[in-house]
């Protein structure tokens, strides 16, 4: 009997050191693949990734869970600002090709703080901070903390009161310590791979899949080891993340606009975009009819719009208002492309 116990504890470890060999092979081929495109700064101990392009008003984008700055790219965003602004999108610590140091959950306050110092070092003063989905968090955190630097808050698909959230249970394994790190290089990427289609079309429900997003987005990046660790973090991190917040949200005082797909299935937009604006007075409201998670890929010129118009003072602080954006009337509205993609800075360390 013990002598097939060994056995099978001998074949399940064999297994696993498999796994872990393919896995981080496959990570290595996925960033030969995909080579970082833009430039990297370093703040303290961490090395942080990020396109940047363009003149003007500065506007910092800050991405969601499972993506990279990438996304501001493939919705079209990044290129539509840049024509008017200078844009600055980055990798969260962990994603894409940015640090995330072990020895800390890498908490929205924390990343806020990080972020907050790169801009000061890279002397980008007073920007409108854009955040998606997971992003808002940080962005949230970056006005609540320093106030000073933020100039706006354009809010897109966020998470602003604590709700149930099944997909934290479902995330949140490879953040536990030890268990989590084995998970991460064996079985973690190999079912992250297969669920990662269902996912997406998820997020961009009930409008498709965009096909510059299939053909470009780098899919094997979030299941390398280091970004699922990223992002079942930001998992268990998210709901005491607001539960700290929601009692600060009177202290924003400064412009503030919210935008929301009313078809969401990963936020419910009655729930979060609609109780938050109702918390602050000053806010802006765009709800996009027929719009799922994605809402900057449904209605990128509209997003633009509004971040067009808070850089030239005409979305300002105390004033609030209710408006909905035209409805995406068909997948020919999710932006593909933008005519001639700008090219980020690079170069630069």
């Amino acid at each position: 009997m013990n002598e097939d116990f060994t056995l099978v504890l001998l074949l399940v470890a064999v297994v696993l050191v498999a796994l872990a060999i393919y896995n981080v092979y496959r990570t290595r081929q996925a960033e030969r693949e995909h080579p970082p495109g833009g430039l990297f700064t370093q703040v303290g101990k961490v090395r942080l990734h990020y396109l940047e392009h363009g003149e003007g008003p500065p506007v910092v984008l800050l991405h969601g869970n499972v993506v990279t700055a990438e996304d501001y790219v493939l919705s079209g965003v990044f290129d539509l600002l840049a024509r008017h602004h200078r844009v600055i999108a980055f990798d969260r610590p962990g994603y894409g090709y940015s640090d995330r140091p072990l020895g800390s959950l890498w908490s929205a306050a924390k990343q806020a703080e990080l972020l907050d110092r790169a801009l000061v070092q890279l002397g980008i003063e007073r920007p409108i901070v854009v955040g998606h989905s997971w992003g808002t968090l940080v962005a949230l955190r970056m006005a609540l903390n320093h106030p000073e630097h933020v100039a706006g808050l354009v809010l897109l698909g966020g998470y602003y009161t604590p709700t149930a959230r099944p997909d934290v249970l479902l995330a949140s394994p490879p953040a536990i310590p030890i268990v989590g790190g084995l998970l991460r290089y064996t079985l973690s990427p190999l079912m992250g791979s297969a669920l990662l289609p269902l996912n997406f079309k998820a997020m961009f429900a009930p409008l498709p899949v965009p096909e510059r997003f299939k053909q470009e987005f780098p899919y094997r990046f979030p299941v390398r080891p280091g970004q699922i660790r990223a992002e079942a973090q930001d998992a268990v991190t998210m709901i005491p993340a607001v539960m700290k917040m929601r009692g600060r949200y009177h202290e924003l005082q400064l412009p503030i606009a919210i935008m929301a797909g009313t078809k969401d299935l990963i936020v419910r937009h009655e729930r979060h975009a609609k109780w938050f604006h109702a918390q602050l007075p000053g806010s802006e409201l765009h709800l996009v009819p027929g719009a799922g998670h994605m809402v900057h890929y449904a209605v990128p010129e509209q997003v633009v719009e509004v971040i067009g118009r808070m850089t030239a003072g005409t979305v300002v602080a105390g004033r609030q208002a209710d408006l909905v954006t035209n409805e995406p009337s068909d997948a020919g509205q999710l932006r593909a492309s933008v005519s001639e993609p700008a090219k980020p800075r690079q170069g630069r360390t």
